[in-house]
């Protein structure tokens, strides 16, 4: 977390951070990205949704708006329109989010908490290291163990081969 004043909804929404970061509660908060892994699973999502989906949008780390004082930035972000302002105010489609070496899991279950309470209905969740695939649902994290992940509707679903090629 960057240390310093708090500072207000507006001026996060009208600054670029490089990288970017969330926004929780008036403060800036780090993410744990850049790693190669990470990069490679978030590209394969991207890739593989696009190709398979072309009508969906497959974006990375689009600013979402989790409650009036938080912003969060999904890996990957599934939206089935684009979005009417420059981040997004309604619950997404499907919110991915993958998991870096350094991210804990108190805090992981905290944005998918925060995701579902905003009304996202698909909340994935991808362990690029153990090569895991969980699904967040009803406040619970449950492992994928077939080779397929899919949203609650079966609109959209992946084979743990797009997702973990190297």
């Amino acid at each position: 977390m960057s240390a310093g004043a708090p500072i207000s909804v507006d001026e996060y929404l009208n600054t670029s951070y490089d990288p970017d970061v969330e926004y929780v509660d008036g403060a800036l908060v780090e993410r744990n990205v850049g790693d190669w892994l990470h990069s490679l699973i978030q590209r394969n999502l991207i890739v593989a949704l696009t190709v398979k989906y072309p009508h969906i949008y497959a974006v990375p780390e689009f600013r979402s708006q989790t409650t009036d004082t938080r912003y969060r930035l999904p890996g990957v972000c599934v939206l089935l329109t684009a979005p009417a302002t420059s981040y997004l105010a309604e619950a997404a489609f499907l919110a991915i989010e993958i998991l870096s070496k350094d991210d804990g899991m108190p805090e992981m279950l905290e944005k998918l908490e925060e995701y579902e309470l905003k009304g996202v209905r698909n909340i994935w969740l991808v362990d690029p290291r153990r090569r895991k695939m969980y699904v967040y649902a009803d406040g619970a994290l449950t492992e994928v163990r077939g080779d397929v992940i899919f949203t609650g509707d079966r609109a959209i679903e992946l084979h743990r081969g797009e997702i973990f090629k190297a």
